[in-house]
């Protein structure tokens, strides 16, 4: 039997819950890289942190893509969206491919909600091809290919949240 969700869980505003459990975001994972299959090829994979990597990581399987990168951006906290961060930038070597701008490279996300980190990420690369697993209306205008699309007001619980309850990393007092 599946655990409630508590109110507090999710950011305010957020009225709907959604999780997505290992395997559903393996296979849109899976199907986010058949899409993009037809759309490179690509010379090179940045992942936005955190909650890109794993999709990037499928997403480079399936297209052997070797050459990943990441860019390390917060806007988070389990309950709001705070101000932008670049914590790291993208490489230079990068940035450079297809002759500048990121023409060739593939900037994978699982989500883009309001389009903040979106908007940073591509004024970085403003070539790339910019994929999500999820998009919300308001973000999605910034990228080229996502896999499902939800309203403003869900909170996607990622299987990495643990259950369907948000826990605090370790580090941050969780179990």
């Amino acid at each position: 039997m599946a655990k409630a969700i508590p109110a507090e869980a999710a950011a305010p505003g957020n009225e709907k819950h959604f999780p997505v459990s290992w395997d559903e975001f393996h296979r849109d994972a899976r199907a986010l890289a058949w899409r993009l299959s037809s759309a490179g090829p690509f010379k090179a994979i940045v992942a936005v942190t955190r909650g890109g990597m794993v999709p990037a990581a499928i997403v480079a399987r399936e297209l052997d893509i070797r050459l990943i990168e990441t860019v390390c951006v917060a806007s988070y906290s389990h309950q709001t969206q705070g101000e932008l961060k670049v914590l790291k930038s993208v490489l230079k070597d990068i940035v450079e491919i297809g002759g500048g701008g990121g023409k060739g490279v593939l900037i994978v996300d699982d989500l883009v909600d309001t389009g903040t980190t979106a908007k940073v990420v591509r004024e970085l690369l403003p070539h790339a091809h910019f994929a999500t697993v999820f998009a919300k209306p308001k973000g999605r205008p910034l990228v080229d290919t996502f896999i499902t699309e939800v309203s403003q007001d869900t909170w996607i619980f990622f299987p990495w949240d643990t259950g369907l309850a948000f826990r605090p990393p370790i580090r941050n007092g969780g179990e």
